[in-house]
């Protein structure tokens, strides 16, 4: 008999299990099998839970998502103007968590996972265009042209943070983004 209220917890570990492992693979070439080990379950009951690795996978990227709009909801609920909405938006982009090495190759993954998986696709495009929602709105009240200076935001805190994540772990992708923010509005922020 199955123990009630056991399923969101055992789909937690193994969520969190998967991160851990592709964190310390660096890649997707890790087994269910040792993500199920890592969670302290059997790989059957994984595959009962996600049916494979790819959901397994997409579900570590729905988590990942999750705690970065938690991370832009506390940063925007600091935000008092406009400018300090575009930054709040900018600050969480580059927030420690987002930096763990773990969750680092969770997004390498998933960038490269997003070029043959569809589901992984539509993940990555609902990220898109709430980033690129949430930076028009607040641009808009601080530049003429809030869209294209979103579009350019947007594709720089991207840049930025494959640059910091891959090749540069002292850098400061923050501070670089906020700075092109000040450029991108007149210096408005």
């Amino acid at each position: 008999m199955p123990k009630l209220g056991m399923e969101p917890i055992r789909r937690a570990a193994l969520v969190e299990a998967t991160i851990a492992e592709i964190g310390e693979a660096g890649s997707l070439d890790v087994t269910v099998s040792r993500i199920a080990k890592r969670a302290g379950m059997s790989t059957a009951l994984a595959h009962h839970y996600f049916g494979g690795k790819e959901q397994i996978f997409l579900a570590a990227m729905r988590q990942i998502l999750r705690d970065f709009s938690a991370e832009v909801r506390a940063e925007l609920g600091k935000a008092t103007t406009p400018a300090a909405r575009a930054a709040a938006i900018v600050k969480a982009s580059f927030a420690p968590s987002c930096f763990a090495p773990a969750t680092v190759s969770a997004w390498m993954t998933f960038y490269a996972q997003a070029q043959t998986n569809p589901e992984a696709l539509r993940l990555l495009r609902l990220y898109q265009r709430r980033l690129h929602s949430n930076l028009v709105h607040a641009l808009r009240p601080i530049t003429d042209q809030p869209v294209s200076a979103a579009q350019t935001l947007a594709a720089l805190i991207d840049g930025l943070y494959i640059r910091a994540a891959l090749t540069a772990p002292d850098a400061d992708p923050e501070g670089q983004a906020l700075a092109l923010l000040s450029v991108l509005t007149g210096g408005r922020t």
